[in-house]
């Protein structure tokens, strides 16, 4: 099925679409799920470790993909960044993401089955989304360090995917999709093109839909007003912003 070109031209489109409808339905008929389900009541200690680590990973990792799909070769040659400048550049911040990445996700995997708190409300998406997240992260990580960085799988010094997995990225955004691009890949590298597919396909009916959500209104609200039953501060002194102090009772 990955080697048809069939597969890499319909395939992205089907994903999309069933991302835009699913995530319409969601906000239609479940706005108030629209949540990550927070678990932080049950466990704290090892949740303030893990995903301040877990996220600062993926914000890299997505940071790294959209350099490397975005911008083509052409530009960072023409800017005098060298191939092999950006090989090194990439594998090393590719790296840097995988440690955090997986440590992270290993961490809150291992939460959830130690606590049995945490773990009575994790749900069947739940489990299937970090299925699907890790087999994404382990196939990521496997193309940056065994064959960008070993040349495993007949590629020394790496392979070059922005001629090809690149290209074939921004032909399907441009709506003139090159399927035989992707068709000619690795085969590590088509299978973790196919599961952040499938990754994306499941976001709307997964806890993942809170990335979608932006807290706009807080930059525009006005400050909550504290009210003080301390004497002291009631009695004298400017208050400060935000206070409104009232008398003793």
């Amino acid at each position: 099925m990955m080697s048809s070109p069939i597969f890499w031209v319909a395939g992205p489109y089907v994903v999309t679409l069933a991302f835009i409808i699913g995530m319409v339905w969601r906000y239609k008929y479940d706005r108030y799920g629209w949540t990550s389900r927070s678990s932080q009541l049950y466990e704290n200690r090892l949740l303030s470790i893990a995903s301040p680590m877990f996220h600062f990973g993926i914000l890299l990792a997505l940071g790294g993909h959209i350099g490397g799909l975005l911008i083509p070769e052409s530009f960072t040659t023409r800017i005098g960044i060298s191939e092999s400048m950006y090989h090194v550049f990439a594998v090393g911040l590719g790296s840097l993401a995988g440690v955090f990445v997986v440590a992270g996700l290993v961490m809150l995997v291992y939460r959830r089955r130690r606590d049995f708190r945490v773990f009575l409300v994790t749900t069947r998406m739940d489990k299937l989304m970090y299925l699907v997240l890790a087999a994404v992260i382990g196939l990521g990580v496997w193309n940056t360090v065994a064959v960008q960085m070993f040349g495993i799988g007949g590629y020394p010094g790496g392979y070059n995917y922005r001629q090809s997995v690149a290209v074939w990225f921004r032909s399907v955004a441009y709506f003139s999709p090159q399927p035989e691009l992707m068709a000619h890949a690795p085969l590590s590298f088509q299978l973790h093109t196919m599961v952040a597919m499938l990754l994306i396909a499941i976001v709307p009916v997964t806890r993942l839909v809170h990335v979608f959500s932006v807290p706009v209104g807080y930059l525009s609200r006005p400050y909550l007003v504290y009210r003080s039953r301390d004497p002291k501060s009631a009695a004298g002194g400017k208050p400060q912003r935000g206070w409104e102090p009232i008398e003793h009772r």
